[in-house]
């Protein structure tokens, strides 16, 4: 007999929703948390990310479709708002790389959306300078996901189900053995049959060579401005955004407190040795790269950064996630690397993980975030996921 079928390590953005799946599915899961779920320090923080159907890389698309299900039925199953539909802006030169690449994505997938040629998207949307050649995409089904809602959400929900969670329990060591996988945290072990490895960028400790060699913990840092007219930035007035002007990049998303609007430069991750230590404040040159362009964007903002952080993640060379067993024949199976972009996913993610973990069901065409890929010489070619977007 082992301590149970599934363990979940790390309950943050994949973690909580891994457990919340198997929960659905059986009566023997333990979840594992370092530290109190959404703690402060965690890739959770940051109050909002985006929640967006159309991504660079249609391969995505099936999960995206999940996930939107999914967030209603953990809103539905926990009376939590969680997903604000406010709807989803992206902006960019009409014959730019980031535009065109997301058009033909939304026609591949056949998502629903909108072209705004620039007059249309200035009587729109007047909160957006923009430049000459800036045209826009409308992504009705958009929103802001609330982050830590989300995560507290899906842990009671797992909870209510018959799940065990074992609280400021950071795991140590996973060892896989002809039992099950032992999993030790100080002077403790358990053993259990399978277990999901989804602890961020925490997680290389308990990842094999193989994989460890193809990831890096990144700092990921936000910015939040006071709007100078609170209404024109409410989220009936002012969906999440994603723009790539130039070159000039953010995203961003809607006053949710009713003051400060979230607008933080794109995709600027910096390696850091030590999740941990992730340093906090600014440096002088993100302060002024951020200060700028908020200036140019947003004449509606005062240009001022009136509230910042940094959270790790775990980055992949590829911006690919790891999802799957570490071999055929493993009960380890890695739900991490999600390289600043698994938010919008992880209820989608966090099906998969769990279904797939207890053996329930096996999906096709994920190859490309497969951590196979990084097993042989020869690795999976794909679309870079999160260069349109950070931490959204």
């Amino acid at each position: 007999m082992t301590d149970g079928k599934l363990a979940v390590i790390g309950l943050g953005t994949i973690g909580s929703m891994s457990l919340w799946q198997a929960s659905r599915l059986s009566d023997s899961v333990v979840g594992f948390e370092a530290k109190l779920p959404a703690h402060g320090r965690s890739a959770v923080g940051g109050d909002t990310r985006l929640f967006r159907m159309i991504n660079l890389n249609p391969g995505f698309n099936p999960i995206l479709q999940s996930s939107q299900r999914l967030w209603a039925e953990l809103e539905d199953e926990t009376g939590q708002d969680i997903l604000l539909r406010c709807g989803g802006l992206y902006i960019g030169t009409a014959d730019g790389a980031y535009i065109p690449k997301l058009l033909e994505s939304a026609r591949t997938s056949g998502v629903a959306h909108e072209v705004l040629a620039r007059p249309e998207m200035a009587e729109r949307y007047p909160q957006h300078n923009l430049r000459p050649d800036d045209i826009g995409v409308f992504d009705p089904n958009g929103g802001a996901l609330r982050t830590d809602r989300s995560v507290t959400a899906a842990i009671s929900a797992a909870e209510a189900n018959g799940a065990t969670v074992l609280t400021n329990t950071p795991v140590d060591e996973i060892r896989e053995t002809e039992r099950g996988v032992v999993v030790t945290s100080g002077d403790k072990s358990w053993t259990f049959d399978n277990v999901i490895v989804a602890s961020g960028g925490w997680s290389q400790k308990l990842m094999p060579e193989s994989l460890q060699a193809h990831t890096q913990p990144n700092r990921v840092f936000l910015t939040w401005f006071v709007a100078k007219n609170p209404a024109l930035f409410s989220p009936d007035r002012f969906p999440v955004f994603v723009r790539i002007s130039g070159d000039r990049s953010m995203y961003g998303a809607p006053a949710v407190d009713g003051v400060t609007v979230k607008s933080t430069l794109n995709f600027r991750p910096t390696p850091t040795g030590n999740p941990d230590a992730v340093p906090r404040e600014l440096t002088e040159a993100e302060i002024a790269e951020t200060t700028e362009t908020v200036s140019e964007f947003f004449p509606g903002l005062y240009p001022n950064i009136v509230r910042s952080d940094a959270f790790p993640d775990l980055f992949t060379t590829d911006r690919n996630p790891l999802l799957g067993r570490l071999d055929p024949g493993s009960r380890v199976y890695c739900a991490t690397g999600f390289s600043g972009g698994g938010f919008k996913m992880a209820t989608g993610y966090g099906e998969i993980a769990a279904r797939e973990a207890l053996g329930i069901q096996t999906y096709e065409g994920l190859d490309f975030i497969r951590p196979e890929r990084f097993m042989s010489v020869h690795t999976t070619q794909s679309v870079a996921v999160g260069q349109s977007s950070s931490r959204n």
